[in-house]
């Protein structure tokens, strides 16, 4: 069996760390740190900053510089995007994302998220008929994966219908458009998923079909739509008010769910993470990042 061996690193980057922790790999994260020097800089970023994480902040970064940016207490939605929540019966979900693709300027960039693997790609088998669609997901191999990225970022295939394994993490220009198609299973995930838009001074247009089953989310996002200064539909605020609370994603698995990416026993419908494909965006030092970002030298 090869081996790789980790004796002469001396920079290690923990980036979406809390995501990692949310998908069960801290036996594996921390596996990997063993192997490394204690002498090395650290540098490890996340998006939110619960109990989890400070932990395993505090066994892995030796005397850090934490850098909070924005409110590491409140979740809050970047106001450069306009937020469109439309309460609607699963069967207008297809009619009325067709209305939303048609009002684009032709060529316009448009990501599509999905809850499954499945519905993601009969939804873009779906579009492909009209528009340049194509599907990203947990079991597309990397090669798929490279292709399609490929031709979104080049504009060749710029309806790109995904799961979250796209909702953090990808970086591309000029994406105008996000469509929740189905909503995903918490507010943080949801505040990830509208970020492909409106990034670097940009702005951009985010729309999310919002159903009775959904209407555990509905305070929680109420929240979020009042904190960027947004319209807050009545249906919603009604949704809210009847007891549409806890809407709070699922994070934090323990170490023994099966939870983790493919090769670590996935058995969930929604889909795995793999940040091989987008971006890494991590700066220098060791870090936390509320983006919370800490530093350890």
């Amino acid at each position: 069996m090869n081996r790789v061996s980790l004796h002469q690193v001396s920079y290690l980057v923990l980036d979406e760390a809390d995501r990692m922790l949310d998908m069960g790999f801290e036996p594996q994260i921390r596996k990997i740190v063993k192997q490394i020097p204690p002498k090395r800089q650290t540098l490890m970023y996340t998006a939110t900053w619960p109990r989890e994480v400070r932990k395993i902040a505090s066994d892995l970064l030796a005397n850090p510089v934490q850098v909070n940016i924005g409110n590491t207490d409140q979740l809050v939605a970047n106001k450069s995007i306009t937020q469109h929540v439309e309460v609607i019966p699963h069967m207008e979900k297809s009619r009325r994302l067709d209305q939303i693709l048609r009002s684009q300027d032709p060529g316009s960039k448009s990501i599509i998220f999905c809850s499954t693997k499945r519905m993601c790609d009969q939804l873009a088998r779906n579009l492909s008929r009209q528009y340049r669609a194509s599907a990203i997901h947990g079991d597309k191999s990397q090669a798929e994966r490279d292709s399609v990225l490929n031709d979104f970022r080049s504009g060749r295939c710029p309806v790109l219908v995904a799961t979250d394994v796209a909702a953090r993490g990808l970086d591309i220009k000029d994406i105008r458009v996000v469509v929740n198609y189905d909503f995903p299973t918490g507010v943080e995930d949801y505040v990830h998923r509208i970020g492909r838009t409106g990034r670097a001074g940009a702005t951009g247009s985010a729309y999310t079909f919002f159903g009775d089953q959904d209407s555990k989310y509905a305070s929680d996002l109420v929240k979020i739509l009042e904190g960027a200064n947004q319209s807050v539909p009545p249906q919603l605020k009604e949704m809210a008010l009847r007891g549409g609370y806890g809407g709070r994603s699922r994070r934090w698995a323990s170490s023994d769910d099966s939870y983790g990416g493919q090769g670590y026993g996935a058995k969930r419908s929604t889909d795995s993470f793999n940040n091989n494909n987008f971006g890494n965006q991590a700066g220098g030092g060791s870090s936390f990042h509320s983006r919370c970002v800490s530093v350890s030298v």
